[in-house]
């Protein structure tokens, strides 16, 4: 038997169930398939600023990288929204491990499951055959840039007096772009072959940096992968027109972050979308979707996104290819046989059948 340690952040709102189903199902697959987890469960965003003040602890940091693989559920809610730059916020938890663990490509697959193809809110043949890999760059951008808010006493309003300043700068070295375009060139050639390259090089400086690496990546080493450049808001348009013309898309980070969520909608719902976050060490793996507090503690919350977020946890961190394998055939059988969370209910299916959260983890468990 094979051990492994699994650090576990349920997080805030929904964060606690769903994370309950994902273990679930890991112990499920791992006593199919000779594997055994150790569970460590720590708090993380809203969850740990309540408890200490910080949404991340220098201790849950350390506790991640002491773990084989991360799970992650979600992280944030309206309790803890604020604008003032000197108090936490849930968001810094997930940004702060991203960095901490130097986790510098996020992964996130966009799949249509056949029996979903009705929750789209696209037509049946525009979202045919999509199968894409979003490829987004963690730990750079706008979102690690320096950035300041300040009174500007020589003039920020309209009049000319004085007033409030901010800015936020996107930032990028060579070596960052360097190793998240031969993350998507070494994806892309296990898939169709084609990267597409996301920027904004008609306006600014980081984008044309950019898009002259990915290319010389792309001459030197990857002449056999297919590449193409697109601007980021005709990126978004064509995600809605074709989306199936799309294999691997790279991105820096803030883009990353907007188009893998309007990728996501294709499929029907963000309940359904997982993701890998890798880097050089321990791996962290958690739904697409945020913490959904208008409805925690309700039971009803889609565990699917995070049941594939374990998917992906045992093909990438523990390459355990035929367990992620049957995790994905229980997943699909499940919605084959009409089950559904309210979230992908669209009334419309005959033998259509609504349950809770966790009883959706019980039929993935009873499928594999």
């Amino acid at each position: 038997m094979i051990a492994y340690k699994i650090c576990l952040l349920p997080g805030d709102g929904i964060g606690p169930e769903i994370i309950a189903e994902g273990v679930k199902v890991l112990d499920a697959v791992g006593a199919k398939h000779g594997l055994t987890f150790a569970y460590t469960e720590a708090l993380i965003g809203g969850a740990a600023i309540d408890a200490c003040g910080e949404a991340l602890p220098a201790s849950i940091l350390e506790m991640a990288k002491a773990a084989d693989a991360v799970l992650l559920a979600a992280v944030g809610g309206p309790k803890w929204d604020t604008t003032d730059p000197d108090k936490p916020r849930p968001e810094q938890g997930l940004l702060g491990i991203r960095k901490g663990l130097q986790l510098y490509t996020n992964l996130r697959p966009v799949q249509i499951f056949d029996a979903l193809s009705g929750a789209s809110t696209l037509k049946p043949e525009v979202i045919e055959g999509v199968d894409l890999m979003m490829v987004r760059e963690l730990t750079g951008g706008v979102y690690f840039g320096r950035r300041e808010r300040f009174y500007d006493e020589a003039g920020a309003g309209v009049d000319g007096t004085p007033g409030q300043r901010a800015y936020d700068t996107m930032e990028y070295r060579e070596y960052e772009i360097d190793r998240i375009a031969r993350q998507a060139f070494e994806a892309a050639r296990k898939r169709r072959g084609k990267v597409t390259s996301v920027d904004k090089a008609n306006v600014l400086e980081s984008s044309r940096l950019w898009r002259e690496v990915v290319h010389r990546i792309h001459e030197e080493d990857y002449p056999d992968v297919e590449l193409e450049d697109i601007l980021v808001d005709n990126c978004a348009m064509q995600l809605i027109t074709r989306p199936a013309d799309f294999d691997v898309l790279v991105t820096e980070n803030m883009f990353g972050d907007i188009l893998s969520d309007e990728a996501a909608q294709i499929t029907g719902s963000l309940g359904m979308l997982a993701s890998a976050s890798l880097g050089d060490g321990t791996a962290l793996y958690e739904p697409s979707h945020g913490s959904a507090p208008d409805i925690a503690g309700q039971g009803i919350a889609n565990p699917l996104a995070q049941i594939l977020s374990v998917e992906m946890m045992l093909r990438y961190s523990f390459n355990a290819q035929e367990a992620a394998d049957d995790v994905r055939r229980a997943v699909t059988a499940v919605l084959d046989a009409g089950w559904r969370t309210g979230d992908i209910a669209d009334g419309a299916t005959p033998k259509e059948k609504v349950v809770d959260t966790s009883r959706m983890g019980d039929l993935v468990v009873d499928h594999l």
